[in-house]
């Protein structure tokens, strides 16, 4: 089960940085939870909900929202990302100068960003000139809903440096849901973007009423496309294989 970070950040009030808040504090940890609406720190502070975004599920205690970004950075040194992808670089340039030094910065966001082309990973790096040992990235097929219902679920953390990716691991790990770890960002993020293009291109077939034979197509050929990309961007085709891709 779980191990303590001690305490946390979660910048990002969203549905998937309020599950995985969740789950930090399910597995031990006390979570600073940013939120960019007051009306969102209110409710998670006072009724322990975030109705906006997860109905029905009850946070833990252990989670406290604030829209103050330097009071949610104060003294972290983990920190979850959980803005969306086209927004991250412009939030981190508000926000490096509250990191601390050393702190492992975890990107939660599925996407490159446009214009730059650049993986998750890299935008952290080139916004705060953290060593990218610093940088993990959390991807997999994961629904925040389901997660924070605690339906059973796993998931992949990878960074460069073991040791930050094993506390990672460790701290988000419940009865619940099972992170396995990796040193393979360029496969963990490739996969997490490219899977939801095939994802989307399947919902489509499925929405004009195609069956089961046009999807397998789409997935199989899908798979092999991302696994192409993939490999020439430098990734390991067993991550895209695994549960950040397939």
């Amino acid at each position: 089960m779980g191990g303590s970070l001690g305490t946390a950040a979660v910048m990002g009030a969203g549905a998937w940085g309020t599950a995985l808040a969740k789950v930090l504090a399910d597995a031990g940890n006390d979570v600073r939870l940013w939120a960019r609406r007051p009306e969102v720190e209110h409710e998670v502070n006072t009724a322990h909900t975030n109705s906006r975004y997860l109905k029905g599920i009850t946070l833990p205690s252990a989670v406290r929202a604030t829209t103050d970004p330097a009071v949610a950075l104060d003294g972290v040194t983990t920190v979850l990302l959980g803005v969306p992808s086209q927004t991250l670089r412009t939030n981190l340039e508000a926000w490096r100068d509250h990191l601390a030094a050393g702190a492992t910065l975890v990107s939660l966001a599925k996407g490159i960003e446009l214009g730059s082309l650049m993986r998750m990973s890299q935008v952290i790096v080139a916004v705060t000139g953290v060593h990218s040992g610093q940088v993990a990235v959390v991807s997999g097929p994961n629904l925040a809903a389901e997660i924070a219902d605690e339906q059973p679920a796993a998931t992949v953390v990878a960074c460069s440096d073991s040791g930050r990716a094993v506390a990672l691991q460790r701290a988000l790990s419940t009865g619940y849901l099972r992170p396995y770890t990796n040193s393979d960002l360029a496969g963990t993020e490739i996969g997490g973007a490219c899977k939801n293009v095939i994802a989307l291109a399947c919902g489509m077939a499925a929405g004009v009423g195609l069956g089961e034979n046009t999807a397998a197509a789409i997935i199989t050929r899908g798979l092999a496309e991302i696994m192409r990309l993939g490999i020439a961007l430098g990734a390991k085709p067993a991550t895209l294989a695994g549960l950040a891709g397939v």
